[in-house]
């Protein structure tokens, strides 16, 4: 090889290394930069991450303090709940928009004739002991103030979200469904609220007609086992008015709803609604609506003892009647006491009267009206079917309606409605020797 040709090779060599050089120094820089990004995207998806951490702790304690009003006075009760003391005139319904200069009504200025027998205790051997709030045991609110169950932290996380917390899931009519309702027509041929709704089972004795003007009732308390968290279990009164799709409520009884109360412990509520429960409406008094009048009832709170099969049964009465000067709607709990009212102002159709009224249990889940492999298995009532009668199934005592005569009367045009007849049931039946109509109702959902 020539010296030339030599010097070529030699300066080709020395390219080459430069190439090579240069080349894994692109790379470094390519590697150095792509590191560099996923460095900075990283930073920023954890920043991200905070942020909304930050604003969801900030929602949180916005909506604690919407919640929950300033105490004069806290309880800690035994089980757990704290109970606040709120200034009558400071407490949650005023914050209503339509209640903004409203003035507290204390007594209703039309009391019907006579008492609701749903306020008294049976004199038959088949009657119930009142059934008592746990919380009730550790301490008393004064007068002038209001008992309020406090919302806590740790009732918000396990909400589907904040917006809907304390509110029933919409209803919607089920336009498909192989279960008729009995009656889906009321008077001269109206539309009645009653009838196959999505997520929902009922097992009812109903009454219809124009001018409801109250319901009563003495439901025995369970514990029903409930299925899955969102899932609710009930045992109460309903008084509505309007269509299937658009109607007004005023509920009350027993609940059982882990996802809002944190167990499965049954507790005394209210409910309404004046849309179905598509946008308002609630329980209890996490929104703005009922106004409370009494310092020894909290809505909410835990019921003790509960009825024992074959054993001791507890009652809560319970009965809802208008105010016909007032057009406001009364609740009446246990042995007369007055707990408060829904003002008239807050309902579309509820203002003038109620066309249906309804005695039973409903059971909420996304697993009821389906195939019987996928069913819920949430049981109504005690868990056990109407048929097996006092002491072992649930029951409401007591009916009665009232019209615009202002009496309470038993309903003369009823009749029992059932969703899943093979899942929960009614059996409205005599329980004994001199005893008046008691509905049963219950069962054990996987059917």
């Amino acid at each position: 090889m020539s010296l030339r040709e030599r010097e070529r090779e030699r300066e080709r060599e020395r390219m080459g290394k430069r190439v090579s050089s240069s080349s894994w120094l692109g790379m470094e820089n390519v590697f150095l930069l792509l590191g560099i990004g996923l460095i900075v995207f990283s930073n920023g998806v954890y920043g991200m991450s905070k942020e909304r951490k930050a604003s969801m702790e900030m929602e949180i304690d916005r909506k604690l303090k919407l919640l929950n009003k300033p105490a004069v006075k806290s309880i800690q009760s035994e089980d757990g709940d704290i109970i606040d003391c709120v200034d009558i005139h400071k407490q949650p319904a005023l914050d209503h928009p339509a209640l903004k200069k409203h003035i507290i009504q204390m007594a209703p200025k039309y009391v019907p004739e006579g008492v609701s027998p749903a306020m008294k205790k049976e004199s038959s051997k088949t009657g119930g002991s009142e059934v008592k709030q746990i919380w009730q045991r550790s301490g008393s609110c004064p007068e002038g103030t209001i008992p309020i169950r406090r919302i806590q932290k740790k009732d918000l996380l396990r909400a589907a979200s904040l917006q809907h917390f304390g509110r029933k899931p919409p209803s919607h009519p089920l336009q498909e469904n192989t279960i008729e309702p009995d009656k889906s027509v009321g008077p001269n041929g109206t539309d009645v609220p009653v009838g196959p709704e999505t997520n929902r089972s009922k097992a009812v004795l109903l009454s219809y007609e124009y001018q409801f003007l109250g319901a009563s009732g003495a439901i025995n308390v369970w514990k029903p086992t409930v299925d899955l968290p969102d899932d609710y279990s009930s045992g109460q009164i309903w008084l509505k008015s309007g269509n299937l799709s658009n109607y007004d409520s005023v509920e009350s009884g027993w609940v059982v709803y882990p996802a809002l109360y944190g167990n499965d412990q049954p507790r005394s509520f209210i409910h309404w609604t004046s849309d179905a429960y598509h946008t308002t409406g609630c329980f209890d008094l996490t929104c703005a609506g009922f106004v409370q009048t009494n310092n020894k009832i909290s809505f909410g709170t835990a019921l003790d003892p509960v009825s024992v099969a074959s054993g001791p049964q507890y009652e809560i009465g319970v009965s809802i009647y208008m105010d016909p000067v007032t057009s406001n709607w009364w609740l009446d709990y246990g042995s007369e006491t007055k707990v408060g009212y829904w003002p008239g102002t807050l309902f579309q159709n509820l203002n003038f009267s109620a066309i249906v009224a309804e005695w039973g249990g409903e059971v909420y889940s996304s697993r009821v009206l389906n195939s019987q492999a996928n069913h819920t298995t949430t049981q109504m009532g005690s868990g056990a079917f109407p048929t097996s009668l006092y002491g072992i199934a649930s029951y409401v005592a007591r009916i009665r309606n009232m019209d615009f005569s202002l009496q309470w009367k038993y309903p003369g045009d009823k009749e029992t409605y059932v969703s899943e007849l093979q899942c929960y049931n009614t059996f409205n039946a005599l329980s004994g020797p001199g005893d008046e109509p008691r509905l049963f109702f219950g069962g054990s959902g996987h059917c």
